[in-house]
């Protein structure tokens, strides 16, 4: 049945309506944004994702629509406070109702607990794992413990070598007030 649904152009009603379920495999390569977030050096990488749509209340004028995607992608990034690389895993699990328009899915937004999407017939799955996974990535990727000690001062020998450590300019008038 998964051969049946092309996850670029999935037709979401009809892949809920049959309970489909796609899964995949795809290199970091095929996410340009996500890769971006790296320093490039990943692109053989792996991003691992599952989708199963489901139809309730199929009976129902508006039958409602969902769509179940889980993913997971580990990215190369540079620890913030070592600066050093560190391997950062992403898990995504979430649940997608689907809703007749974008006018319907802004405004039902606020009273639902669910996400809203709206309803397509060649909606771009793999764009949304992407745009997921996105939105996990840290703003301040760090080891739980950096490799190395971390250096916390900003002191340059090689600085006050060459006459960076001259004499504190506030402190001459402070020696002409005491006279010494």
């Amino acid at each position: 049945m998964a051969k049946d649904f092309d996850p670029r152009r999935l037709d979401v009603r009809r892949f809920a309506d049959e309970g489909g379920e796609l899964s995949s495999e795809h290199r970091l390569a095929g996410y340009p944004r996500l890769l971006a977030e790296t320093d490039g050096g990943a692109r053989e990488r792996t991003v691992h994702w599952s989708a199963r749509g489901e139809l309730l209340n199929p009976n129902h004028v508006h039958p409602e629509i969902w769509l179940h995607l889980q993913a997971e992608a580990e990215l190369p990034l540079v620890c913030q406070r070592c600066l050093q690389p560190v391997d950062v895993p992403l898990t995504v699990d979430r649940d997608f109702r689907f809703v007749p328009d974008e006018a319907t899915a802004a405004a039902e937004d606020d009273e639902a607990e669910e996400d809203l999407l709206a309803l397509s017939h060649n909606f771009d799955l793999l764009e949304l794992v992407e745009d997921e996974l996105l939105m996990e990535v840290p703003l301040a990727p760090r080891h739980d413990v950096c490799p190395e000690a971390v250096k916390m001062s900003a002191e340059d020998p090689d600085f006050a070598a060459a006459g960076g450590g001259r004499e504190n300019p506030f402190a001459v008038p402070g020696r002409l007030k005491t006279g010494k």
